[in-house]
């Protein structure tokens, strides 16, 4: 069975930082492309994030500069350090592992930031 559990996240003030966790289990995780996505209310789902198997990382325009993908592949996990942070940031982040047609998610996490 796939599973990706989600951690972190939470209330922070703009200009804090914060890092998600996303530990894998039952996929052979370095072969899997992994990616953070989000969706703020009433928005649609957007990619934030990637990191691919070569550990080629790739970002958003809007995040660009501020946050960070990174990979543990022995405890299969990935992260996503998130700086700097801004209010358009708020939203409920989701990771993904992708390889092929497959295609497996996180139950998503709440980033709040606000005064």
């Amino acid at each position: 069975q796939v599973r990706l559990v989600q951690s972190g996240g939470g209330l922070v003030q703009p200009g804090q930082s914060l890092t998600l966790s996303c530990a894998a289990s039952g996929i052979f995780f370095s072969a899997y492309g992994m990616a953070w996505y989000r969706q703020a209310p009433g928005k649609a789902r957007e990619w934030v994030a990637g990191i691919i198997d070569s550990g080629d990382d790739y970002y958003a325009d809007a995040v660009e500069g501020r946050f960070t993908i990174t990979t543990d592949n022995t405890k299969n996990i990935v992260y996503l350090q998130m700086n700097s942070l801004r209010p358009e940031d708020t939203a409920v982040y989701f990771c993904c592992a992708r390889r092929d047609y497959n295609e497996y998610w996180g139950q998503g996490t709440q980033v709040t930031v606000s005064t």
